[in-house]
């Protein structure tokens, strides 16, 4: 994994600001260019972008980082037409070829069309939910990981691509809790562990 291709899925909405995406955006590009032989680039979902230019860069990267904050338990919408429109201009142009299936039998093999295939990804997600909410009986997220709830469709769009998930990191209590020291400083303790 030499190639890193780092997204930031904030955006400035309402009384979101996007901060600390920018933030870990940052952490994460200081973090790859300190270590010897690591190339990176980077997008700001906020940003201009140019849709064949992002192809280009799930094209090159080995990795892919994508950091999102979570708006009412999905990605923001600025993520969400990002992702749709990359996703689509890579439509036989290296993102995937098709769905994966055959005419001859159509009731198999869907979500094997992808041509990304040997590149992995991590995600990240903030929330203002506590992590008690997802791990406590009783709770509002009735004991259902951030990976396999409110994330579940997002890795089956990398797996329908063909990449592989290498971690995920959940930030939780980010809006009335927030350690950012602490959470940074432990976000370089996870990126060490899985990277190194």
């Amino acid at each position: 994994m030499k190639n890193i291709f780092i997204i930031d899925g904030g955006h400035t909405f309402a009384h979101s600001g996007g901060q600390f995406n920018k933030t870990l955006l940052k952490n994460s590009t200081t973090y790859f260019k300190s270590l010897e032989g690591f190339n990176v680039k980077s997008s700001q979902v906020g940003d201009y972008i140019d849709y064949k230019e992002e192809v280009e860069k799930f094209k090159w990267a080995d990795l892919i980082i994508y950091h999102t904050p979570i708006w009412w338990f999905q990605i923001p919408f600025g993520f969400k037409k990002y992702i749709d429109n990359v996703f689509t201009e890579g439509h036989q142009n290296g993102i995937y070829e098709n769905d994966g299936r055959s005419r001859k039998n159509p009731s198999i093999n869907y979500g094997t069309g992808g041509l990304m295939k040997g590149k992995k990804y991590i995600l990240t997600t903030s929330w203002n939910a506590p992590k008690t909410a997802f791990t406590l009986e009783n709770e509002f997220f009735e004991q259902k990981s951030v990976d396999e709830g409110v994330m579940f469709g997002f890795h089956k769009m990398n797996d329908f691509a063909g990449m592989k998930l290498l971690a995920t990191h959940h930030f939780h209590d980010m809006e009335k809790n927030a350690d950012v020291p602490l959470e940074l400083m432990n976000y370089t303790a996870f990126l060490n562990k899985v990277i190194k």
